[in-house]
């Protein structure tokens, strides 16, 4: 039973992730406002295709809770009804959550696409909990119902993402909160799992790791600022002019850069530093790899005018950064490590 709880848990880790990279392509195509309501889209449980769903006619069937789009406004019908030959104000109520009235279908089944994997993903983490009880072991199962919660939690976050038309610091928490949900699973994985797996004990590794990902993570928000000033540039500019986006970008977008080689430079450290002491923390090569691709992708959108998917491809290599560095960090606490001579 052990076995499946970690399979659950793998899987469960595996969709967040999915989650994580249905955000960036949401993030990358500008679809966040794809769906203007939560958690339907439109009204609907399956979202719209067509303008045409969302205009009133005659003799037209409308369910409660519907949108129109009318007068560049949303409009929710107050019960089930069928249109006459002339619109009746009193069949409708204004949304009153925000006032973005506009329908892309791409922007929306992309967006429809993201609030799928999402749920999957906490239905596989439910799973993941009551799976738990099979383990008989108090943290796993106490960590596991946690994360069911921070999963409903984060579900209201994006609740609040969407209400708030993109409010970029609820997207920066919205997206810190994910990767809590990782760590969360990862210590779950790896407190389920028996391992032989030794490793030699480095105090100054250690510590060194800890720094790595605290610099991650401040490397997240950073990043998120800066997507957030692109957005908004891209807003006024368009996509026809993505050589112009950075050409006066805010003190972020240095900051941002800068960090990236103090980042760099304290992994390239502890890589050397687990190949000449022998401490066999072999994901450490993992980190380089993941890095260099963080680096080219940065590198890409800079010099490159932001060719397609690098967006995607920068935030989920830092997503997957963060979760290989708390693993190893996870590693160096195993009982079982040896004393260096």
């Amino acid at each position: 039973m052990k076995i499946n709880f970690i399979k659950s848990a793998r899987i469960a880790l595996i969709l967040v992730y999915l989650v994580i990279v249905a955000g960036a392509l949401v993030r990358m195509t500008g679809s966040g406002m794809g769906c203007p309501d939560w958690p339907k889209c439109f009204g609907y449980y399956i979202p719209p295709t067509d303008v045409t769903e969302l205009t009133w006619s005659p003799e037209h069937e409308f369910k409660k809770g519907q949108v129109i789009i009318k007068d560049e406004k949303l409009w929710v019908a107050k019960a089930t009804f069928t249109t006459t030959n002339s619109y009746n104000e009193g069949n409708w109520e204004a949304y009153t959550k925000h006032d973005y009235a506009e329908f892309n279908p791409v922007h929306t089944w992309v967006e429809y696409g993201n609030r799928l994997v999402g749920a999957l993903a906490g239905i596989a983490v439910f799973i993941m909990a009551l799976l738990s009880f099979t383990t008989r072991k108090k943290i796993i199962i106490t960590l596991s119902w946690i994360t069911v919660f921070c999963m409903g939690f984060q579900a209201w976050l994006g609740a609040t993402v969407v209400y708030s038309v993109l409010n970029p610091i609820k997207i920066t928490v919205h997206m810190v909160m994910a990767l809590l949900i990782v760590g969360f699973i990862l210590y779950i994985i790896h407190k389920a799992k028996e391992t032989t797996a030794e490793f030699k004990q480095d105090k100054l590794f250690k510590n060194l790791l800890v720094v790595a990902i605290l610099l991650t993570l401040i490397q997240v928000v950073l990043g998120t600022q800066v997507r957030q000033f692109v957005d908004e540039q891209i807003k006024s500019l368009g996509y026809d002019n993505m050589n112009l986006i950075l050409n006066s970008p805010e003190v972020s977008f240095y900051i941002h850069r800068t960090f990236s080689f103090v980042v760099f430079g304290i992994n390239l450290w502890l890589y050397l530093r687990n190949k000449k002491l022998g401490l066999g923390y072999n994901k450490v090569n993992w980190v380089i790899a993941l890095l260099l691709v963080e680096i080219a992708s940065g590198i890409a959108m800079y010099y490159l005018d932001f060719p397609f998917g690098s967006q995607t491809i920068h935030l989920v290599t830092a997503s997957l950064l963060f979760g290989i560095q708390y693993y190893i960090w996870l590693e160096t606490t195993r009982s079982k490590s040896l004393q260096m001579d």
